[in-house]
């Protein structure tokens, strides 16, 4: 057995008339995240760190935007699929650490419930999940209020 690690990242623009999904949760805000799916950029990040681990393809090859059966699919749904896959491979998820980067909305406060969402699709404890939050100081398009970035690793346990 070996450990693996994966790197994710994932950033939506915002956009009008969603709501907004980070980590599951609908959080309050003015404004959603643009995207094929219900956009939510944290669970992206993990799912892409997770399969990254495996050494695997990125979540576009296994929900490509061109494919209409899967449009507006909850991410937690790309969780899950990391989760079989894992599971597959005889992989065992060690833990996840992520970092939202975002000039609004507070998140933070909706850690604890992301956490719980995020954990039961990967069929984790939610102390095997991290989730952080910063802003980009006014800088870029974080900055300037046009959409939401997060980051995301993950360490997995795998047969040789």
């Amino acid at each position: 057995m070996m450990y693996r690690t994966g790197i994710g990242y994932d950033v939506h623009q915002f956009a009008e008339n969603r709501p907004l999904i980070l980590g599951g949760v609908e959080i309050e805000h003015s404004h959603g995240l643009a995207g094929h799916s219900d956009a939510d950029v944290l669970s992206h990040a993990i799912a892409d760190s997770l399969l990254g681990a495996m050494g695997l393809p990125d979540i576009g090859h296994y929900f490509p935007p061109t494919d209409d059966s899967i449009e507006g699919i909850s991410s937690l749904k790309i969780l899950e699929k990391c989760r079989e896959l894992a599971d597959e491979r005889g992989a065992v998820i060690q833990n996840v650490d992520s970092s939202m980067i975002a000039e609004a909305p507070k998140v933070l406060p909706h850690a604890e419930a992301m956490k719980e969402k995020i954990a039961a699709a990967l069929g984790v404890t939610t102390g095997q999940i991290g989730i952080k939050a910063t802003t980009n100081e006014t800088m870029g398009f974080v900055g300037r209020h046009e959409g939401i970035a997060a980051l995301a690793s993950a360490m997995i346990y795998v047969p040789d």
